[in-house]
């Protein structure tokens, strides 16, 4: 558990350096291209996130949960992920031309050579990340993610300034591709092979067919809302949902992949030493919501003020969606660690069923219950999750013994700290004269709020009040040793 919590450290650290640095990156390309450029190459990355669905194959998951990891297994692995990438890089590379000539766009094609270029490339680095993820080596992956990030950023402006357009994006791209595979050549982890191997191909095969048909359904349930919205309102409308979403986002955007970091290795490594994986699954439920509830309710107490603040005027009408959605993100925080549960126990497959659920039942409100108003398509969303939900609690009753009580019990106190949070915006709120910008009044909340956060998990006995206080511990002994020195 320790080496889980000091990676998860680092692994925060890691994405939310990333994160900011190409937050910076994208504000300085966008005042260096054109929109048209810009354009060319988010149409291209679209397909090419398709095809990444199927490039992974599930590889990453079977390498991180799979019990018996023999050398000739990760071989295999790796013979598997050269295989699919090869052929998908073939694949993209062949249908460029068609794909540019039907959006009539001729830059998408040397954009998409690109692409493929860095798929050949991409198994010589899953494969030692997989690996660095089953044994928590967040370390050195925190410097490869860094090395790859910074080669991106400084390429990316770098060539946007030389003229490349489009695709300086492309170049970027593959640059920190190939930057992160060759930082896997000194850092690489224990048992990672040097070729490939065939032999044990259909046990990858069999756990990459379930990985598949799950992340399908998951890639078509993202893209429905816009999809959906797009036939059923206009193009505006789809720009304010995404605003929406962008906004409810933020939680999710700061905590990067901290909240999921090494999940299906550690659960999959209790799950084959017999241990019940209720437990875990409930007390991990309860950090992300002491922490997720409160911030997504915020988000919707605050949601003028923040698109005030980040986006400014022009963006107030994306402001009533934000309610609903955080509310579905609040749903789904109950159910975040299903999936991976699923993927631990060896049947990925399973978590495709309530994900088809919510795919249809979002086309199902949405085409009935639209009237035009981007809130009601929102509150649609939101409906989906609510029917979701049901199938979700059985799955995790049944798969895991984790009985719908024992979860409510287990997220109660979390319940009451976001009450106690919402309820101190409000007054702030209230308080706070209208003549103080956005911004400010933001500012002068988040004091308040904080205190009144950590107070609730006082009160509460919160399961995630020890971290905190590791937390605190942690950075006062480093701030006291960087003082010594």
């Amino acid at each position: 558990m320790a080496s889980l919590r000091r990676s998860l450290f680092i692994t925060f650290c890691s994405s939310s350096g990333a994160a900011l640095l190409k937050f910076i990156t994208s504000v300085l390309v966008a005042r260096i291209l054109s929109p048209s450029e810009i354009g060319v190459f988010s149409m291209t990355v679209v397909l090419v996130n398709i095809a990444h669905i199927f490039r992974d194959f599930g590889v990453g998951s079977y390498i991180q949960r799979e019990p018996d990891l023999t050398p000739d297994k990760i071989r295999s692995a790796f013979g598997v992920a050269l295989a699919t990438s090869w052929l998908l890089a073939a694949l993209l590379f062949g249908a460029s031309g068609y794909i540019s000539r039907w959006f009539s766009e001729p830059q998408m094609a040397p954009v998409m050579h690109v692409f493929a270029a860095g798929f050949l490339l991409i198994p010589f680095g899953a494969i030692g990340n997989a690996l660095l993820t089953r044994e928590l080596a967040a370390d050195k992956q925190a410097l490869i993610n860094t090395v790859g990030t910074v080669s991106f950023c400084i390429s990316c402006v770098g060539l946007a300034k030389l003229g490349l357009g489009s695709m300086s994006l492309a170049w970027a791209n593959l640059i920190n591709i190939v930057a992160c595979a060759l930082m896997y050549i000194p850092l690489r982890p224990k048992g990672l092979p040097w070729l490939p191997a065939f032999q044990h191909w259909s046990g990858v095969a069999r756990f990459g067919l379930g990985s598949l048909v799950s992340n399908c359904t998951i890639a078509l349930n993202n893209a429905v809302p816009d999809l959906l919205l797009g036939k059923l309102g206009s193009a505006h409308a789809v720009g304010l949902l995404s605003r929406a979403n962008s906004t409810v986002a933020i939680f999710a955007y700061v905590a990067g992949g901290t909240v999921s970091y090494g999940s299906v290795s550690y659960l999959s490594q209790a799950h084959h030493r017999g241990e019940p994986l209720a437990p875990m699954l409930s007390h991990a439920i309860s950090l992300l919501t002491g922490i997720g509830w409160p911030a997504l309710a915020l988000t919707a107490a605050l949601g003028r003020e923040i698109t005030l603040a980040l986006y400014g005027h022009a963006w107030l009408d994306s402001v009533p969606a934000i309610l609903p959605l955080a509310l579905a993100g609040m749903i789904g925080m109950l159910f975040h660690f299903t999936p991976m549960a699923l993927t631990a126990i060896g049947r990925p497959y399973l978590g495709a069923v309530p994900v088809m659920i919510t795919l249809l039942s979002r086309i199902a409100f949405g085409a009935l219950l639209f009237d035009g108003r981007l809130d009601t398509f929102a509150w649609t969303i939101c409906l989906a999750t609510m029917a979701t939900a049901p199938m979700m609690a059985v799955q995790q009753s049944r798969h895991f013994k984790l009985e719908t009580a024992a979860l409510a019990r287990a997220v109660s106190p979390s319940a009451i700290v976001t009450l106690a949070c919402v309820a101190t915006a409000e007054v702030a709120i209230l308080v706070l004269p209208d003549s103080v910008p956005a911004a400010a009044q933001l500012c002068i909340m988040a004091l308040p709020i904080m205190l009144v956060w950590y107070a609730a998990l006082r009160l509460t006995t919160h399961p995630i009040l020890p971290e905190v206080h590791r937390l605190g511990y942690a950075i006062q002994a480093r701030l006291q040793k960087k003082t010594h020195k």
